[in-house]
């Protein structure tokens, strides 16, 4: 009488149950330590400040101010808010002739100023650009002919890709770095969306330098 051998015997089977679920624990675990260590940190905040650089107010003529992509129909996203807010400030307190807005969802800034007593006259804004190489490209349009300094407005997570882009397209902008994640990491439960951001933010990083964006 022939004897065949199961090819999965039950042990086997066992012993591979075995090895994914210590797989899967460890990923568990991993994913865990990771958690706590963005909320129970300032990695948010450090990362930001590398990107951003110092946070100054410099004065100027022209104020570039890009919106975030998360803007939709009019409506102004977290970001766009507080570049928003800290665009009223320069004006009233940087000697600014002129405002440009670059971005696609850039209608809820322009809302924002303008209800914030702005002259609409004073403004100039774009809504073609979808990423931030549109907005240098654009911009440039926007600008020829423009005498004075500028200073370009961006989050703080941003300031890196955006300073580079507009520097390598030929236009001399001086930063002026905005905290916005570095304000979502002040709080525990904020530093887990920020960390997210970063994380994206250094993917567009790297997928500008191989463009040769930046």
């Amino acid at each position: 009488m022939e004897y065949s051998v199961p090819l999965n015997p039950p042990g086997w089977r066992r012993i591979s149950l075995l090895k994914l679920g210590k797989m899967i624990n460890q990923l568990l675990f991993t994913i865990g330590l990771i958690a706590v260590v963005i909320t129970a940190t300032p990695i948010d905040m450090w990362w930001a400040h590398a990107y951003s650089g110092p946070l100054q107010q410099p004065q100027g003529d022209v104020l570039i101010v890009l919106s975030a992509a998360a803007d939709d129909n009019g409506l102004i996203s977290y970001s766009s808010y507080w570049r928003a807010r800290y665009a009223l400030l320069a004006w009233r307190t940087g000697g600014f002739q002129k405002i440009v807005i670059s971005g696609g969802g850039g209608p809820g800034i322009l809302d924002f100023l303008v209800a914030e007593g702005i002259p609409r006259q004073d403004i100039i804004a774009e809504w073609r650009s979808q990423n931030t190489h549109d907005n240098g490209t654009e911009t440039a349009h926007l600008i020829e002919g423009m005498a004075g300094r500028k200073v370009l407005l961006t989050s703080d997570f941003h300031m890196y890709r955006a300073l580079r882009v507009f520097r390598k397209l030929g236009i001399e902008v001086t930063p002026m770095p905005i905290p916005d994640v570095m304000k979502s990491a002040q709080h525990w439960n904020g530093r887990l969306p920020a960390f997210e951001i970063m994380v994206q933010e250094s993917t567009k990083i790297v997928y500008y330098r191989i463009h040769g964006w930046i």
